[in-house]
Order: structure tokens, then sequence, then C-alpha cells
């Protein structure tokens, strides 16, 4: 049991060491190149264009000139270009990043370019076709982290139904997906579509989000069959097998590699009474709960309002839990922690709640785990519908 933890420990320890040297020396020709940062393939699709720009603050173009990983934002760095941009649309958290996991993000005004910046979330997901109507093109560069429920992919999607509509080609910069090393979940049930699942996918489908549009396309899943004229910048020199570290953290509450590789497996705690450490320095490394049992948990947590999470799942109560940052690097899902904590949990009846089957995209889940299913049969029942998945998504992929 020791040696295979430590194994497991210098595994992490050694794909970590692999992924930063990748990440951090970009003449090293082993390292990928985002889409961004390839300005010759997609500068003459937008010069004397009235461009849109879908972005966050992890739309950067990198100074690969330098031995030191110099970051500039795309919007900055296109308009220094000459390109005609016209307003900026940000996405969940916001167009710098800095708004809480739901929390609504308003319409306004760049305070360092003037540009308008239009919100894709709350109320106005899909924009009108009177917010489209003056531009010719569309630029999107978000880094994704490759979930069915991080809402990039809805964005994306919304986005792309839009065009569609006017005619407005969209133009996609791909960026590497750090969880694209595995398949692994249950595959979506469209009669609990929603804007955190929104196709017939599994939580961890392994693809980035330059694949995930071309499938959209593809399988027909826009309105009325739509078709977007899409065109996607690809990664150059990339596999999704290898270790990828993302430079910039892709929103508040997943602050480091650790925290992404985690997600895919700690969300689900997102539809109980459980906490994933929002309100703490370990978001999506822990999980705890006032409702546990203290005698059967060594560590505990507090959350409190911070940067992230103003009002944060059990503020200011004692959460017992476990603390996962020195845990394995995952790659499949790991259900034995949410099997764990339903059966530690002092009230069952009240351990789940109605967002949880918006996160799994289905009501077996939540029966398998209240029937006493253990890890191994649920994901026995995954497999079906996990090889039609692979079989459909081969097509579309662009990357080994």
């Amino acid at each position: 049991m020791r040696f295979s933890y430590i194994k497991n420990t210098v595994l992490l320890f050694v794909l970590v060491l692999v992924a930063c040297g990748n990440n951090a020396n970009p003449n090293n020709q082993n390292t990928p190149t985002v889409g961004a940062n390839q300005l010759e393939r997609y500068l003459p699709l937008l010069k004397n264009k009235k461009v849109g720009v879908i972005a966050n603050q992890t739309s950067v173009i990198f100074d690969n000139k330098s031995q030191k990983k110099t970051k500039r934002h795309l919007v900055d760095s296109l308009l220094d270009r000459g390109i005609s941009i016209q307003k900026v649309f940000a996405p969940e958290h916001g167009y710098r990043g800095q708004a809480d996991a739901g929390e609504y993000v308003k319409n306004g005004v760049d305070i360092k370019t003037g540009l308008q910046i239009v919100s894709l979330y709350g109320s106005n997901r899909k924009p009108s076709p009177e917010v489209l109507k003056d531009l010719e093109v569309i630029l999107f560069d978000i880094q994704d982290v490759g979930t069915r429920f991080y809402t990039f992919v809805s964005t994306l999607h919304y986005m792309m139904e839009a065009c569609a509509s006017l005619d407005i080609p969209l133009v996609l910069l791909d960026r590497p997906n750090p969880n694209g090393h595995y398949i692994d979940g249950p595959v979506l049930d469209m009669r609990y579509k929603s804007f955190v699942g929104m196709h017939p996918v599994p939580i961890a489908h392994g693809m980035t989000l330059g694949e995930f549009a071309n499938m959209i396309n593809g399988e027909g899943w826009l309105n009325n069959n739509l078709k977007c004229d899409l065109t996607v910048i690809p990664i150059s020199n990339y596999n999704r097998k290898n270790p990828y570290l993302l430079p910039i953290k892709p929103s508040p509450n997943l602050p480091n590699p650790k925290a992404i590789n985690l997600y895919p497996s700690l969300c689900l705690f997102e539809g109980t009474n459980v906490s994933v450490g929002r309100g703490t320095e370990t978001q999506f490394q822990v999980f705890g709960s006032p409702y546990f049992e203290a005698q059967k948990y060594t560590y505990q947590f507090i959350p409190k309002p911070n940067f992230g999470a103003k009002t944060p799942k059990h503020k200011g109560q004692i959460c017992y839990g476990k603390y996962l940052k020195k845990t394995a690097f995952l790659n499949e899902i790991q259900l034995n922690w949410l099997i764990e904590a339903y059966q530690n949990s002092k009230n069952k009846s009240v351990f789940f709640n109605s967002f949880f089957t918006k996160l799994a995209g289905q009501t077996m889940l939540q029966s398998q785990i209240e029937n006493g299913w253990t890890a191994l049969e649920i994901k026995k029942s995954w497999t079906h519908d996990l090889n039609l998945f692979k079989e459909k998504r081969a097509k579309y992929l662009l990357y080994p």
C-alpha cells in the first residue's frame, strides 16, 4: 500500500515536471502552440472586417521570442495590429474572469480599450440579432477544462447558433484540454438538458473546444439543424495524452493543476450538501460537510467569503472531510469519494439536491448511489453509452 502511494506520488511529480517544462519554454519543439499564437493563419480572416471577440482572462498570445513566458491579451494584440474589434462578449466569470460561479455578469465597457462588453451569461446567453447585426465575423478564444458542465462549451453552442442564423462566420482559436487524456462519466440524457449540460456527451469528453465545435456542427446539435460557418485554428504539436498545465487559471475556483484534474470528479458534489472548498484556498481540492460525523474524518475547514465565493456553501461552519491535494493524478472520474460521503451523511434524505441531476445528466447515478452500488458497478453501467460516444467522436478529432 505504501509503495503504491509512493509510486503514484512520484508519477504525479514527473508529470508535473514534464508539463511545467513544456509550458515554461516557448522555444521547446515539443510545446503545443495554441491557436491564438498562429496569427498568420487567422489575421487574414479578420482584416478589414468588423469583428466581435468572445474572450476572458485566458485569451492571451504568448511571446515565442522570449525565454520568459510573457503574454498579452488577444484583444490588445489585435487592436495593435489594426483589427477592427467592435465589441467583446464575456462568458461566465466575466471578461477579466473575476465573477463567482453563477454570478450575474453585467454588460459594460472595458476601461483599458473602451470597447463595449456584452455579457453571455445570465439572461443573455444567446446573443440577439440586434447585438450581432453590425458584425462580419466572430472570433472565439477561451480556455476550457474538458468537462460537460463547464459552461464555456454552452456559450460556444449558443454563439454558433446565433452566427448560423445570421450567416456570420465564426473563427475558433483552439487550446489544449487539460483533462483530454481520458473519457469517462455518464452520457447526458437530453431530457435533462441545461446550461451545465447541453449535449449527449459524458462528463469528461476528451475533446478540445475546436473538436467539440466540429461535433456540434456535424451531429446537428444546433436548433433546426443549422450549420455554423466554422473555422478552427488548430493547436500545433499537440497530443491529448501529454500533460498540459494551464498557464492561467481558467476560473476563480480552479486555481491550480490539481484542482483542474480533480474537477470532473468533485463537481458532482455541487449537487449535494457537501462543500468542495469554495470559500477556502483549496477549492476543488477538498470536500467536507458539517453533516458528517467528526470522528470519521481527520481533516476540517471553515468556508469564508473570498475572491470567487462571496457566499460559499456552509459559510462559517466547520466542515469535516478529506484533503485531496496529495492524491494521485487522475485518469478517470473518481466515484468512491461521492459514495463514501453519501454513506457517511447523517441525514441521507437531504444529501442530494435538484442540481445533482443536471450535473450527472441523468437520474440513474443518484439512484445507484442510494441503492448501494459500488463505483465499479456504476461504471460498468456507463460502458455501452461511452462506446457509442467514442465512435461518434472519432470523426471530429483533430489531434492524436
